[in-house]
């Protein structure tokens, strides 16, 4: 079958998709609202399919429609990124990956990583991103992110993950305090300090294990902080508004009057993992997984 749909059309028929609504997608796309009804009809018409139903003034996308809106988003992500690496050729460069990681994977797995990569892909254009667990999946899952390097034990149906690193947590404690690593005997030491953690929002399986930690030892932690930065516990810790546990790889972050006692009595241990999305087009990131 031939059909005279132009990349304009889907660009139409996404906008609606997106907004659900035809005045708020005329505007996004700054043409008048009529014009818009019309292009879509003239799509429906040329597939010989309903995309849209309207009810009481509400826009709801069909089977059809829905079916359309992933294929035609995943089609335009592939043909950005197709016209994208033609600029860079253009510009002496052979490609792009984009990465995205939380902080821990920066102190040693991803500079080397590069740095192996480099010496035999030194036309490669990388784009690097610290960013949350959570949001690394959803920018995996739309193609904004081509790898990602994330604490968590399960992912969506979709994605791949492949564990990289296996580690201990540390205790970071402000520098003078009174407990080091030669009167250290248990996290129980600490039950009457505040401790300041990573958000649950950053990995809930990875703030479940540093719970067990607690459970462990016989008591519930005072959280005094959340935050999903590592820079942010540590400036905490060192103006002694509490305690904290992180993985070892960051006990090599410097720049804080800060210590570190490595757990490598408990039976917790953290995991970090590489995550891509098995869809993804993109060469590169099948060399540098290889790599790996």
């Amino acid at each position: 079958m031939k059909y005279q749909i132009e990349l304009r059309h889907i660009r139409y028929f996404l906008a609606v998709a997106e907004e659900l609504h035809f005045r708020k997608a005329a505007e996004k796309l700054f043409i008048s609202q009529p014009g818009l009804s019309r292009q879509i009809k003239i799509i429906e018409e040329e597939l010989g399919v309903v995309l849209f139903e309207r009810h009481n003034r509400k826009v709801v996308l069909t089977k059809v429609g829905a079916y359309l809106k992933e294929e035609f988003s995943l089609q335009l992500k592939t043909l950005s990124h197709t016209l994208d690496n033609a600029k860079l050729l253009h510009d002496g460069k052979k490609g792009e990956l984009n990465i995205s990681y939380v902080g821990s994977a920066m102190q040693d797995v991803i500079p080397n990583l590069l740095l192996s990569f480099e010496k035999n892909h030194p036309d490669i254009l990388f784009n690097l991103k610290e960013i949350d667990n959570q949001e690394q999946i959803e920018n995996l899952l739309s193609f904004t992110s081509d790898i990602g390097f994330v604490r968590l034990e399960r992912v969506p149906r979709g994605i791949e993950i492949r564990k990289i690193l296996k580690e201990n947590f540390c205790l970071v404690l402000p520098r003078k305090h009174t407990i080091n690593e030669n009167n250290f005997r248990s996290l129980a030491q600490f039950k009457e300090e505040s401790f300041i953690l990573f958000d649950s929002k950053y990995s809930a399986s990875y703030h479940e294990k540093v719970m067990q930690i607690f459970d462990d030892c016989g008591f519930t932690p005072l959280i005094s902080h959340n935050t999903i930065h590592s820079s942010s516990i540590f400036k905490l810790v060192e103006n002694n508004f509490g305690i904290s546990i992180v993985p070892k790889s960051l006990a090599r972050k410097g720049g804080y009057k800060i210590k570190f006692i490595e757990l490598d009595m408990i039976p917790q241990k953290t995991t970090l993992s590489v995550i891509w999305n098995k869809k993804n087009t993109n060469s590169i990131l099948n060399d540098v997984l290889e790599l790996l």
